[in-house]
């Protein structure tokens, strides 16, 4: 199927090994950051923070992160031009969610009568996803595979390779990058780059995908 979109999605792949001399461009990262924040969340709730690493230091930092496991995963953080820590808040209240409602307004795209409505009737979603210690994380983590979705898509129409990483430390995150979480919490976390030729065993296989038969019904 010639379809842009189809394309972009089959030529996207986990890249294996990456190029450390290859650099995503600023301008590509700039248009990369955009299209996340305007990624889709439940109740518009964007219970989330994105740590972008691209310094020397900082991949250091990242790199002693694996310190104790995952370290298939280790290589990534150097030979990788970027980083990217997906992270959520565990603990996402009605005054999080009030900040929203405050954009939702002052952006003019929803009416200020319809505050209180807003504000009471959409957080009916945390709250029907929060224990009475008022964690509510698996729900937030959710919502950041969400904008990992639509971020690997844009990477694909870009042209950059990247390997979404589950095989990270949450403990040693959390420790090492306390600052700059400040309470949320990172689960997920994205390589992004380019491929080192001759060394991405991943790289220029078919697609494996099951039949459309598999796995649609249309009714």
């Amino acid at each position: 199927m010639s379809h842009p979109i189809i394309q972009d999605l089959e030529s996207r792949y986990t890249a294996k090994r990456y190029d450390p001399s290859k650099r995503v461009s600023p301008e590509n990262i700039n248009i990369l950051m955009q299209a996340m924040r305007l990624s889709a969340s439940s109740i518009n709730s964007q219970p989330w923070k994105f740590i972008v690493i691209e310094s020397d230091a900082a991949k250091q930092r990242f790199h002693d992160t694996f310190a104790n496991k995952h370290q298939f995963n280790q290589p990534h953080a150097k030979e990788a031009s970027h980083i990217i820590l997906f992270a959520h808040k565990p603990d996402y209240t009605k005054d999080d969610y009030r900040k929203v409602v405050d954009v939702e307004v002052s952006s003019g795209h929803l009416p200020a009568e319809r505050y209180d409505s807003m504000l009471n009737g959409g957080f009916t979603f945390a709250e029907s996803n929060t224990d009475a210690a008022g964690f509510n994380g698996n729900w937030t983590k959710a919502q950041t595979y969400l904008a990992l979705g639509n971020t690997l898509h844009v990477l694909a129409r870009l042209g950059i390779d990247s390997t979404s990483m589950e095989g990270v430390d949450p403990e040693l995150i959390s420790e090492i990058f306390a600052q700059e979480l400040d309470g949320f919490v990172c689960e997920l976390a994205l390589a992004i780059g380019y491929h080192k030729d001759g060394a991405d065993y991943n790289h220029g296989l078919p697609k494996a995908r099951l039949a459309m038969d598999d796995i649609f019904t249309v009714l």
